[in-house]
């Protein structure tokens, strides 16, 4: 995940109600608990977190984060049994949890191979893993911030570096699921739209969470250049309509331990 004052909790937020679409998708597999211990991998500002803590009427809520800017937003909201704790879902240990939750967020945590079975030792007997992916990646957005990369002299400020997630087939996590014991299990790939203004859109949205990456590694100097680039490669890239439909590839994933 890229370092913490990359992130904007404003930028992020300005398109909250079309991001919170797949975390309601999410909740919505869900199945009934008493109220439960939870643990939400990539909290953000917490607005959600909270949000689903006081729906389920959980005992406790822990909500992990690297942003500091994001913890800073969601401290406002712990209490009644949410905390906010700063934390690298890649290496985070505790539990066990009656619902680990991650939204949006395990695609910045390399090697799902050794992810997911830590993930799996969070979940309680009869617990259940709710995980949201973006899978975007064949996207105009998501190809043009990687062909800015490559261009100089970004290419060279990087060391050559350009994002590629670590998101396997949604197959790949179906088996993992079936193979790490949980007895019920659901993947789906969904497809939104989001109906925004204009095209000009799509990049205060990938300014909000893709290219933080891209910001966090580039000298300070570099970054304006950059993001100009790539506004000037994504305007060519895209059609010109108003409004504009912003598709966006989402893997959903739900399981539960016996």
């Amino acid at each position: 995940m890229p370092a913490p004052d990359a992130w904007d909790p404003d930028r992020y937020a300005r398109f909250s109600a079309e991001r919170r679409l797949p975390w309601d998708d999410l909740t919505a597999l869900l199945t009934p608990l008493p109220p439960p211990l939870v643990l939400d991998l990539g909290c953000g500002d917490g607005a959600l977190t909270a949000e689903l803590h006081a729906r389920l009427q959980a005992r406790q809520t822990v909500g992990v984060d690297r942003s500091a800017a994001m913890l800073e937003r969601a401290a406002v909201r712990a209490g009644g049994g949410l905390r906010f704790e700063a934390g690298d879902a890649a290496t985070w240990s505790g539990g066990p949890f009656d619902l680990v939750i991650s939204n949006a967020a395990l695609h910045w945590v390399p090697d799902h191979a050794a992810l997911w079975p830590r993930l799996a030792a969070l979940v309680a007997p009869g617990g259940q893993l709710a995980v949201q992916v973006p899978v975007n990646e064949s996207h105009p957005s998501h190809l043009e911030a990687a062909a800015t990369a490559a261009e100089p002299p970004f290419a060279a400020a990087l060391a050559g570096y350009r994002r590629e997630s670590p998101v396997l087939a949604p197959e790949w996590y179906a088996e993992a699921l079936f193979r790490l014991g949980f007895a019920e299990r659901r993947v789906r790939l969904e497809v939104y739209g989001h109906l925004l203004d204009s095209r000009d859109e799509v990049v205060e949205w990938v300014r909000g969470s893709l290219l933080t990456d891209y910001q966090e590694r580039l000298p300070a100097p570099l970054w304006p250049a950059f993001l100009g680039r790539y506004r000037q490669r994504l305007a060519a890239a895209l059609p010109d309509r108003r409004p504009f439909l912003y598709t966006y590839r989402r893997l959903l994933l739900w399981a539960r331990r016996p």
